[in-house]
């Protein structure tokens, strides 16, 4: 059977919306209808991905998280949306989204249950993965809770990796693997690849700082391991959710996100409400230069070349030899602080020699110029705040 790295798929990081994180668990449509996991809320959230230049900027899935099923299977032993949140079913919403020039995914569980305690795929997954197939899923999110042991874990998420390819269907395949195994045993990366299109490592994104924080030092942390296996067809998953445009974050912070998620070539999921997102967070998001790094076919991920008492150096070769490059500042007092580099740093010595044009991203657009071998730069970051520059 094919396996995973074989299905064509994910050659860029994938890009979409998911409502987990902004929307979580909402079942009660009838107290708070806007902000309730259903049918409409997918629908409201596709008409605005195709009209307001979501889909052109390279978002083009999106994405049902947990807490669409309803609490049993049916009389075939399928699983079945909720009747009352998703009338029309799934089939009829994926219809919909193909309309709309967009990809549906879907989500389900290697266990018994899945995290929110709706039916899992254990024991079911070939079935599943045809009821997916059936019902024109794109992509399908499945997440390790309430499975029984590591080994039936692994089985499962094999398993389920063969029944999606069985189907015909090309089916993105979105794993929780490494991050259950991560407390027990150090995950097998090469195997998980061979299986998974892309594949969560660390804690869910929250909306604030310290989240963001926490992601960026895990992933610095074991970059040695993790880095090299990432490339076309399948990406290391910081947890997808970029959550601008929501309440926790500041300016700089959102910056931050987008422009460290760009340099980790992770999946670009956004989980924020498209029917009320300032404009600053949408040209954000739609940034057309950090989209570019994100998706360089060279398919390398970034990595964390200096760290000191306030700042840190990331690189990421893209591409015509060219490198993108972040300054973080990781500090949380003050005001804006120099840090000042040689560019014989990067590209272990190869990316400005002889000479190197420099282009400045984020936080705003504009061009530095030709600098020597030997030159040195002096980048001025707020606190929190990242600068991305092109070299």
């Amino acid at each position: 059977a094919a396996l995973a790295l074989d299905n064509g798929l994910a050659r860029t990081p994938p890009m979409g919306w998911l409502h987990w994180e902004r929307f979580l668990c909402g079942t009660d449509c009838a107290a708070d209808p806007r902000r309730c996991v259903s049918e409409q809320l997918f629908v409201e959230m596709a008409d605005r991905m195709a009209a307001d230049g979501w889909r052109d900027a390279g978002y083009e899935f999106i994405c049902i998280d947990d807490c669409w099923m309803a609490p049993t299977r049916d009389k075939q032993g399928r699983l079945q949306a909720d009747p009352k949140r998703f009338p029309g079913g799934i089939r009829k919403l994926a219809d919909y989204v193909h309309a709309k020039g967009l990809k549906l995914g879907i989500y389900s569980d290697v266990g018994k249950k899945t995290c929110a305690g709706f039916p899992g795929s254990y024991n079911h997954y070939d079935l599943d993965a045809q009821t997916f197939a059936s019902w024109g899923v794109d992509l399908l999110k499945f997440d390790g809770c309430n499975s029984d042991s590591l080994e039936l874990l692994a089985e499962g998420y094999r398993r389920m990796s063969l029944a999606l390819n069985k189907t015909g269907r090309s089916i993105v395949y979105s794993c929780e693997w490494p991050f259950y195994l991560r407390p027990v045993q150090q995950p097998n990366y090469t195997e998980i690849k061979q299986y998974c299109n892309h594949w969560r490592n660390f804690y869910d994104v929250y909306d604030s700082w310290s989240s963001i924080k926490s992601i960026l030092d895990w992933t610095a942390l074991h970059q040695d391991t993790i880095v090299k296996i990432a490339g076309p067809g399948g990406w290391n998953d910081p947890d997808m959710a970029l959550v601008i445009g929501n309440f926790g974050l500041s300016w700089d912070q959102s910056v931050t996100q987008m422009a460290m998620w760009a340099i980790m070539a992770a999946p670009l999921f956004m989980s924020n409400d498209l029917r009320h997102i300032s404009p600053e967070a949408k040209c954000l998001l739609q940034n057309k230069e950090v989209i570019a790094i994100n998706q360089d076919p060279l398919g390398k991920q970034g990595y964390q070349v200096v760290k000191d008492k306030n700042f840190q150096l990331w690189e990421r070769p893209l591409s015509g030899r060219a490198y993108a490059v972040a300054v973080l500042n990781h500090q949380e007092i003050g005001g804006p602080q120099n840090f000042t580099f040689s560019l014989t740093f990067l590209g272990n010595g190869l990316a400005c020699n002889p000479a190197c044009s420099i282009r400045q991203v984020l936080p705003a657009s504009r061009d530095w110029g030709v600098y020597s071998w030997i030159s040195s730069l002096s980048v001025e970051v707020n606190p929190t705040g990242t600068v991305l520059l092109k070299v």
